[in-house]
């Protein structure tokens, strides 16, 4: 007969690289006491990571050792897993979009969801709750452009939308145009300047 631990640990092996369980999951393999002991161990064990109090994820085994899942990976398990809206943050889209040379140190998440930090081995991973606003489009350049603007702040919002046009298409820049509504007086006012571009 296999071991609450045992149990578990072929749970998780069965699952995608990312994905995360919690002692309330795992429930139908044993009371909460002997699930949370069993988690306990694995983790001592190495053979579970600890993503945060109470999460826990399958570190993934390659030729050349184990490793933390990727941080995509557990993002994108956070967005299925949760329905939270998750995007870049400010100052990433402002990188991606070249307005920025500086390369976030931290890796750093708007969410829907409450805020948090992650840790995925060496890395760290924090999730910020942002307002809704700042999170439409999350995967869109046009919404990348937003969440940079709002990340420099209302004194360089002109500045930034003069240099985001020369990145954004046509298409693109109707998308930010629309995106103007529901966002901040200041931020709405600089995003109109795009209907007459």
């Amino acid at each position: 007969m296999n071991t609450t631990a045992e149990s578990i640990k072929a749970f998780a092996t069965r699952l995608p690289e990312g994905a995360t369980i919690s002692a309330k999951e795992l429930l139908h393999l044993g009371e909460r006491a002997a699930v949370d002991q069993a988690l306990s161990r694995l983790v001592r064990r190495g053979e579970l990571m600890r993503v945060k109090r109470g999460l826990f994820a399958l570190p993934v085994k390659t030729r050349f050792g184990e490793r933390a899942p990727s941080v995509q990976s557990v993002v994108e398990h956070i967005v299925q897993s949760t329905g939270e809206t998750v995007s870049a943050s400010g100052a990433s889209a402002a990188n991606m979009l070249g307005l920025s040379t500086q390369n976030p140190t931290r890796q750093v998440y708007w969410t829907s969801g409450p805020s948090r930090h992650l840790k995925l081995g060496a890395q760290s991973v924090e999730l910020h709750h942002v307002p809704s606003w700042q999170l439409r489009a999350p995967q869109s350049k046009a919404g990348h452009a937003l969440r940079a603007m709002a990340y420099y702040g209302k004194s360089e919002a002109k500045q930034v939308l003069h240099r985001l046009k020369s990145h954004l298409n046509e298409e693109e820049r109707i998308e930010l145009f629309a995106l103007r509504v529901g966002t901040p007086t200041w931020l709405a006012k600089e995003l109109s300047a795009l209907a007459a571009a």
